[in-house]
């Protein structure tokens, strides 16, 4: 079983400044709470209580305002900073020590997911003992992504952009990695992009034939929230779901108390802690309505 995971939340957001020149991107707005409580969720679905979130140099004050110990959840948070980007495997070289000898999940801090089983599929997915899994989602437009192309689940080829049609199968920013993700971290030279690429190391289980996937599945939302324009379409979307079906996305302390990590008592210090809001009074009807 997967019991740990990361969040890279570093990056510069460029795309988004001048908004993240004062606030790092994974702080600010997807509808009604921060983008970090969606990747958090994630963690969360999949049962994951050892978290190791990674963020810019400096930054840790600000996520430890809304995020700090874990222990309202029922989870464990660490942080580690980052001097600057040099790519996603920086995240297993960085997490080493959290990681020990342990399995990991990877999620990346700007990415949204959304889909009816999603819980079912992301617990198949801890399960993993050998090797590696990624999350795949199927997009309209793929040469504007790494794509794979799959025989019986298992990835027999990645390709960075395709400028002809190969696979309309793009890879998300979830992972989940058997403990040789450190050692294969480690042996990566530096791309021409200066960073540590991500298909390097998804290469190397490629090549062992341990390169299995997930998918979202049809109806599942995964979007990259990389620019202005792409967090409009994601609080839109949140915003639609929820006032339209009542329930909210990544409310961290409902699945938390789902789980069995949390009491109603802690749900009521949070209550406290968020004052008067629209997701307080969610965590009320909550607290009513369970058991």
């Amino acid at each position: 079983m997967i019991k740990k995971g990361i969040i890279l939340s570093g990056g510069m957001g460029t795309r988004m400044s001048p908004l993240t020149k004062a606030v790092n991107k994974q702080l600010l707005p997807i509808y009604d709470k921060p983008l970090i409580f969606y990747p958090l969720s994630i963690l969360m679905l999949a049962k994951i209580k050892d978290i190791l979130i990674i963020v810019n140099k400096g930054e840790v004050k600000q996520y430890k305002k809304i995020l700090p110990d874990g222990k309202n959840l029922g989870i464990k948070i660490k942080y580690i900073e980052q001097d600057y980007p040099k790519g996603l495997p920086d995240a297993f070289i960085l997490g080493e020590k959290f990681i020990g000898k342990e399995n990991v999940s990877l999620i990346l801090g700007d990415n949204f997911f959304y889909g009816q089983y999603l819980s079912t599929k992301l617990l198949d997915c801890t399960k993993l003992k050998k090797g590696a899994k990624v999350f795949l989602h199927r997009v309209s437009k793929p040469e504007k992504y790494g794509v794979a192309k799959i025989k019986k689940n298992k990835i027999i080829s990645i390709t960075e952009k395709p400028k002809k049609f190969i696979s309309d199968l793009a890879i998300t920013g979830l992972y989940f990695f058997d403990n040789k993700v450190i050692k294969y971290s480690k042996e990566l030279k530096l791309s021409k992009r200066k960073e540590l690429e991500i298909t390097d190391i998804l290469s190397k289980y490629r090549k062992k034939n341990q390169l299995n996937s997930n998918f979202i599945g049809r109806g599942g939302v995964w979007l990259d929230t990389g620019s202005i324009e792409d967090f409009y379409k994601a609080s839109n979307f949140v915003s639609v779901i929820e006032n339209r079906q009542g329930f909210k996305i990544a409310c961290i302390e409902e699945i938390a108390l789902l789980n069995k990590w949390i009491n109603k008592n802690l749900i009521k210090k949070q209550i406290k802690f968020y004052g008067n809001c629209n997701y307080s009074n969610y965590l009320k009807k909550i607290i009513k309505s369970s058991v």
